[in-house]
């Protein structure tokens, strides 16, 4: 099976090459997307067939099957993000010829006269939050997104940045980029962006207007805490060391258990934006203190839960290959139970240990559990408590 790929923009009197030409002409099997279809059916033979994208891909793939040589128009570069990507994955022993345009974003930087070999890149077509949200605790100076319809228009956007602070850059949105009759770009302030609407396609290129400070280590005295007890938040030096311990710069997901105000789950996102944080907490009261913290610092993307982590039903969450226990509540052996089989082969779990008891109840239900305790580091903070914090592995 052949492939021609071919990246339009949204421009609707095409310029194609000879070549392209010829490739047109000799072929009569065309793919592509509905508003691809407008744009070149006057260019295609009188005798055509013409496939449309449309999910589910499954069934498109299996229209393609019986082909030998099909024509698809993709906008853009269809390496960037794009359908060539795709029939990689779909069919891989598929021969590809690219004759790729410029990218949406690419376009958005010329109309700028921006440079953008430093710009990072994020799409939030159908794509959950992650790596935008990832990019902007970085602190990139230029990012470039790729939006959709609905969740991820400049408006959410831009109310998802107010909400974590993230103020310190100006959005550019082009619109219809390509389309030499309608196109437009215009730059905003991040606040006056919300509540407006923009012709779709369209996509975004944040410019940083100053960088905002990322502590290394949260200051105790300026988290949101429990009841305002001082007592209910793990010291920011113990806080360090456990996440040293938990070596989470070659990790993908970390899960807190017991996280009381977030301290452990903000920290880690802060200094290691790729991991995806998943908490937990019993109290309610657990629910605002987190969230009023993730905004204080900026880091979006953490999931929280409340409720009785023994009872939560986590078959649905990914696995964990590092796990912080803030508090166990008298279960611990209920809660290493219910992660030791799902932990990821070398996965790492922490622990933050106040007293002899519960020293021995962790090492109870490690060894219960099949896995080894590999460090224990005693650490004092002024006049509290000595914490003992210990650091379990799983073996393969």
């Amino acid at each position: 099976m052949k492939f021609y790929v071919i990246g339009i923009d949204d421009n609707q009197n095409q310029e194609f090459s000879s070549e392209v030409n010829h490739i047109i002409q000799s072929n009569s099997i065309f793919s592509g997307g509905k508003r691809h279809y407008e744009i070149v059916k006057e260019y295609l033979p009188t005798a055509h067939q013409w496939i449309d994208i449309v999910v589910p891909l499954s069934d498109v793939f299996k229209q393609y099957q019986s082909c030998e040589n099909i024509v698809v128009f993709a906008s853009g570069d269809p390496l960037f993000f794009g359908f060539a990507n795709t029939i990689k994955r779909e069919v891989p022993d598929a021969e590809i010829i690219l004759y790729p345009y410029f990218n949406s974003l690419q376009l958005l930087a010329h109309r700028l006269v921006l440079p953008y070999h430093d710009m990072h890149i994020v799409s939030l077509t159908g794509r959950p939050w992650d790596k935008f949200d990832e990019a902007l605790i970085s602190g990139y100076a230029k990012i470039g997104i790729l939006t959709d319809k609905k969740n991820h228009t400049p408006s959410t956007i831009a109310q998802r940045m107010l909400d974590f602070g993230y103020d310190n850059y100006t959005m550019t949105v082009g619109e219809l980029l390509g389309n030499k009759e309608e196109e437009n770009t215009s730059t905003w302030n991040i606040k006056d962006i919300i509540g407006k609407e923009f012709k779709f396609p369209n996509n975004i290129i944040l410019q940083q207007t100053y960088k905002r400070n990322k502590p290394f280590g949260l200051p105790n005295e300026k988290c949101h805490l429990l009841d305002g007890r001082v007592n209910m938040i793990t010291k920011m030096p113990i806080r360090l060391l456990s996440l040293s311990m938990l070596d989470l710069w070659n990790k993908e997901t970390l899960w807190d258990v017991g996280f009381c105000t977030g301290s452990v789950s903000i920290e880690a996102k802060l200094q290691f934006p790729h991991l995806k944080v998943i908490a937990f907490e019993i109290r309610e009261e657990g629910r605002e203190l987190i969230d009023a913290n993730a905004k204080l610092w900026g880091t979006p993307g953490i999931e929280s839960y409340i409720g009785d982590f023994t009872q939560k039903d986590i078959s649905e969450l990914p696995r964990p290959d590092a796990v912080f226990i803030g508090g166990h509540g008298g279960k611990m052996n209920h809660i290493i139970q219910k992660i030791a089989p799902i932990l990821a082969d070398n996965g790492v779990i922490v622990f933050n240990s106040v007293s002899e008891n519960s020293q021995s109840l962790f090492r109870e239900a490690i060894q219960e559990n099949n896995l080894t305790l590999q460090e224990s580091t005693s650490i004092q903070i002024d006049n509290y408590n000595t914490i003992l914090v210990m650091k379990a592995i799983k073996n393969k």
